[in-house]
């Protein structure tokens, strides 16, 4: 049995930002019931302990790292048989809300500090000096907050495996040279084909760098991170490890999204029966204020962010509203997003819902009451919420970048028998205003509007087949590692 260690900064239901969290609890799960041995590093943030200490878990071991006392506990991540560790260090960890900004939304100060002693913790577990009996014969890292973890492990000579996960290139974990020297770490390490990046400390080059292997979350992304458009600086690294990187799309958990089973809809249906997801529109209508008429109801999830194309959104949101559409949003972000979107719910009160923050039973009657669901990011390494979307029968218009494109395919392109929703290849809002008047023209035909719900429906995007496909990447580490 390959035993992983699994270092992410996030997990649901412990700790949640983005699509990070739901990959780093159903990828464990998905191969512990594929009988490998994968156990959790995750930071001891106050509701993961309170957790832990509710469950009857207690410390494990005590560790003293530079200044700092850190104890490690040993508990099951909720709902799962997977085992947890949680690096309890609180003056680093012990605050509220966001793991990585303050309540006025600026970084924590310390965040190279705070993950720079969370990766020390993941290599001394990797390398058996954290006073643990288990010990991993693979370490697998995932974006910027455990990118040092590969570092600290180098010069180990019996160190496990390594293979790092970029969930989003855009954010690197970069710190000024003072960081580099505050934590101690050797000047061999400030190299351009190192740590450095542009004069300052780029922990993403860690993982980058030192890892055996390289995986991201599509093979779509996987391509596009290799070019300067999207590769955020890094795409002259990445071409160069090309060989060692591999895109492998994301799946979901489909015990938890599942419009015939979740127990956050009063209705359920199916693809053979799908005539209950009316009902959950109209009670989504009618818990949100907005009118129950049956016209196209379109959804978005997610944070309200550049990336995510809403500027696009906002520009023709206007026009399909003065058309009879009506728009549910759910997320939160940067004041010059949701300031618009507030006046749009203003003029439109009947059309347009905005809730901000997150709500995740919310999250689960938006994706099953909408006609469309609205993906227009500039980019998008992987993206669940379009799978989420397909899997409800909820028809989604998407950006063709990233995992999107890998799991939208429009009749344009493949004809009504293959397809699932719509694409648009510009990056501009009258490139989504025309995908989504495509979309529209479906929706006014109920036979071909089926046709297209129930091949979304039809598809597998469990991640019982990803799973296998990062057990075969984890084999092939070790088999290259032994030679």
């Amino acid at each position: 049995m390959i035993r992983v260690l699994f270092a992410t900064s996030e997990v649901y239901p412990l700790v949640k930002t983005g699509g990070l969290a739901d990959v780093s609890a159903s990828l464990p799960a998905a191969l512990c019931r594929l009988e490998y041995d994968v156990q959790v590093l995750l930071p001891g943030y106050p509701d993961a302990l309170k957790a832990a200490r509710k469950a009857g878990s207690r410390r494990k071991v005590r560790l003293q790292i530079g200044q700092y006392s850190v104890s490690l506990w040993q508990t099951r991540l909720p709902g799962t048989p997977v085992t947890l560790w949680l690096v309890d260090c609180p003056p680093l960890f012990d605050r509220p809300g966001n793991p990585y900004k303050s309540d006025e939304g600026k970084d924590w100060w310390d965040n190279a500090h705070r993950f720079a002693l969370f990766a020390r913790v993941g290599a001394m577990m990797a390398t058996g000096d954290a006073g643990v009996t288990w010990k991993p014969d693979l370490v697998h890292c995932n974006d910027w907050q455990t990118g040092l973890i590969p570092v600290f492990m180098e010069r180990c000579q019996e160190r496990p495996g390594t293979v790092f996960t970029i969930h989003n290139l855009a954010y690197q974990g970069i710190f000024s040279h003072e960081t580099f020297r505050a934590l101690g770490l050797p000047d061999s390490l400030w190299r351009l084909d190192q740590l450095e990046f542009y004069g300052q400390l780029s922990f993403i080059k860690g993982g980058l760098v030192f890892s055996d292997r390289i995986t991201t979350v599509s093979p779509g992304y996987a391509r596009e991170i290799q070019t300067p458009e999207f590769g955020c600086g890094l795409d002259g690294l990445l071409r160069h490890r090309e060989a060692a990187l591999t895109g492998i799309l994301n799946g979901i958990d489909t015990r938890v999204w599942n419009p015939e089973e979740d127990p956050e809809l009063a209705f359920h249906y199916g693809r053979e029966h799908l005539k209950n997801k009316n009902q959950c529109q109209a009670l989504l209508q009618q818990e949100l204020g907005l009118e129950v008429n049956g016209g196209p109801l379109l959804g978005f999830i997610g944070r309200l962010v550049e990336q995510k194309g809403v500027d696009w959104l906002i520009t023709v949101m206007p026009e399909l509203l003065e058309r009879g559409c009506q728009f549910v949003i759910l997320g939160s972000g940067e004041a010059r997003y949701e300031d618009p979107l507030k006046l749009l719910v203003r003029q439109w009160p009947e059309q347009m819902s905005l809730t901000l923050g997150y709500d995740e039973g919310l999250s689960h009657r938006i994706t099953a009451g909408c006609d469309l669901f609205l993906m227009p990011s500039r980019f998008e390494p992987c993206g669940l919420n379009q799978m989420y979307s397909l899997r409800y029968g909820t028809v989604p218009v998407v950006h063709g970048v990233g995992g999107l494109s890998d799991t939208v395919n429009d009749p344009q392109e493949v004809g009504i028998d293959l397809a699932n929703g719509f694409r648009f290849s510009e990056a501009s809002a009258p490139a989504l205003l025309g995908a989504v008047n495509r979309a529209l023209e479906y929706f006014r035909q109920r036979k071909q509007w089926r046709r297209l719900q129930q091949n979304g429906m039809a598809t597998d995007y469990s991640w019982k087949q990803r799973a296998r496909d990062y057990g075969d990447l984890y084999r092939n580490i070790l088999k290259d590692r032994q030679h």
